[in-house]
């Protein structure tokens, strides 16, 4: 059930997605901080989403972006993000998506990551696999950085850190090494999952960008960490996940150690 309650609160909050999209009459607000924008779509896939959760399991922890936690006593968390890619969605782009991961006792368990616009709908569960449309996907057999494709996104606020964003970004292009950016951070997951891009690196996400994909590439057969190297916890905000054979080269040159 928890499980078939995941697909059927994805596929509601893609339902409206996909109905707002490129309404000449959308409402948008920003929200604090430079184009952190929020769409009356966001609000609407959010609800949809769960009402559909709650219908289910009442007495499930829910931490969503728009709205924030909804705390109870369970063993089960629902992280969730009603649109990412809410830059893109506003402009008409159709790289945006649902995206949602269940935690049990601290531990992601299942993720499903629906971009409507695009008819591809990722599932992930612990121990079992991911999957697109059905089909069981797996991370690309790159095995140097030189001959991968990369994906990464930038915060808006660019702090004043060593070894920041551009910093990164700009030893990886001037070598060559293709390095993309969609502008939604569960789609980049996922096409890491599906072999699309070997690896994808970011400096600053929260939770709701990342729960649900990095279970995708995890059960893709691929590597997530910290830019440490270390265990990747989606509520910490660096992020590295490649197919596993370029991990520990990869993290030398995201750390400058090449």
């Amino acid at each position: 059930m928890l499980k078939e309650t995941l697909i059927n609160a994805t596929e509601a909050g893609a339902a409206v997605l996909k109905y707002y999209f490129n309404s000449k009459n959308l409402k948008i607000s920003n929200k604090e901080g430079v184009n952190n924008l929020v769409t009356e779509a966001d609000h609407a896939s959010e609800k949809a989403i769960m009402e559909t959760i709650r219908e289910a399991f009442p007495d499930h922890f829910i931490l969503t972006e728009e709205s924030g936690e909804f705390k109870m006593d369970s063993e089960y968390k629902w992280i969730i993000d009603p649109i990412d890619g809410t830059v893109n969605y506003a402009h008409g782009i159709p790289l945006c998506c649902v995206s949602i991961g269940v935690e049990h006792n601290g531990r992601m368990v299942l993720g499903a990551v629906y971009n409507p616009l695009m008819g591809e709908f990722f599932i992930a569960e612990k121990g079992q696999g991911a999957w697109l449309n059905g089909e069981k996907i797996q991370v690309s057999s790159k095995k140097t950085v030189m001959d991968s494709c990369f994906v990464t996104g930038f915060p808006y606020t660019y702090l004043d850190m060593p070894n920041g964003p551009l910093d990164v970004f700009n030893r990886f292009i001037r070598k060559g090494i293709p390095v993309r950016r969609l502008g939604s951070a569960a789609i980049d997951l996922c096409w890491v999952a599906s072999g699309r891009f070997d690896g994808f690196f970011e400096h600053k996400l929260q939770a709701w960008d990342s729960a649900a994909g990095f279970l995708m590439v995890e059960e893709a057969g691929g590597k997530v960490t910290d830019f440490k190297g270390a265990y990747y916890s989606p509520y910490q905000p660096a992020i590295f996940a490649s197919n596993g054979l370029i991990h520990e080269e990869g993290l030398k040159w995201i750390n400058d150690k090449i």
